[in-house]
């Protein structure tokens, strides 16, 4: 297959480079120093994969001609104008693994809505500073149309990025897997860029513990009165720590950490990722939009707006 890929941080390279071992034709879409250190090294993974592998860097997105398939992995900001350099492309599909759940409208309002793929990605990785990625966790990246339905399209897609080596699965009801994955996220971010730690540190301590299951709870008020159902993924168990007892929440968060700390010691977060290196983060993509939202809708988020006002200090 023919891949377009813009945006080569962590989870483009990770995916690309996949994608080019397997023997498809990947086109990373870059630009600044970025795309000139992978036009010179090519594409570097380590951690849960040894890769090197050469590819196609487009600088000027104009240049890019049509794909069987365009993923776009930037971070969830700007993302109109980053995808609109774009519609002059004619993928046959097109999804977005950013985080939030407003990415497929927005890639619905400049490629034809029908190519329009779900898409949920629960795989991490850094962009270290010298050029490689560390790949952290290859839990998996659900692809499903947005009627709900199964089709040969996001089957055969998902089976190409799975024999590949990101696990991939097709799914019947993405809406629920990328809301859940976001109710979570939520649980995980402002922890993540108030406490400056990695994953397993915040949510094996009890009072870390404690404010993610207050987020978690918070956000799937905003789902529920959007008809939204959650259920447990990975990282945190969304349906189960909103509907159980405050103990019992407490205790699935902790045991979430134990597995970090046991089976990805390393994972931060790609927003600490981010203010660590002085980069803007996604948070009005994100906790801001659930903010909003839920103001819209008479609903208070407390803890979550407390979070999203102090990350937003200095921003």
């Amino acid at each position: 297959m023919r891949f377009g890929i813009l945006g080569a941080g962590a989870l483009g390279t990770i995916l690309g480079a996949h994608l080019i071992r397997a023997g498809h034709e990947v086109h990373m879409i870059a630009r600044g120093e970025r795309a000139k250190f992978i036009a010179r090294e090519g594409l570097i993974v380590k951690g849960l994969a040894e890769l090197h592998e050469r590819c196609s860097v487009v600088t000027d997105p104009s240049q890019l001609q049509q794909v069987d398939c365009l993923a776009i992995g930037t971070k969830a900001i700007d993302t109109l104008n980053s995808i609109r350099r774009l519609a002059h492309v004619a993928p046959g599909v097109v999804f977005s693994m950013q985080n939030g759940v407003v990415k497929d409208e927005l890639l619905a309002q400049v490629f034809p809505p029908h190519t329009v793929l779900g898409a949920m990605a629960d795989f991490s990785g850094e962009l270290l500073a010298s050029g490689e990625v560390l790949f952290t966790r290859n839990v998996g990246l659900d692809l499903g149309e947005r009627d709900g339905t199964m089709s040969e399209r996001v089957t055969m897609l998902a089976q190409a990025i799975n024999s590949a080596g990101v696990r991939c699965t097709a799914v019947s009801d993405i809406q629920t897997r990328e809301w859940s994955k976001f109710v979570a996220w939520c649980g995980l971010v402002p922890l993540a860029g108030l406490t400056r730690l990695n994953t397993w540190r915040y949510l094996t301590d009890e009072n870390g513990a404690k404010v993610s299951v207050q987020l978690v709870r918070e956000v799937a008020q905003l789902a529920k009165a959007l008809n939204v159902r959650l259920m447990d993924l990975s990282p945190l168990p969304a349906e189960t720590i909103a509907t159980a007892s405050d103990r019992d929440a407490i205790a699935a968060v902790i045991e979430v950490g134990r597995k970090f700390q046991a089976n990805a010691p390393e994972h931060r977060m790609s927003t600490l990722q981010d203010i660590d290196r002085g980069t803007p983060i996604e948070i009005d993509e994100t906790l801001g939009f659930a903010v909003k939202r839920a103001g819209e809708l008479g609903l208070s988020l407390p803890t979550l707006e407390v979070c999203y006002r102090l990350l937003k200090v200095g921003r």
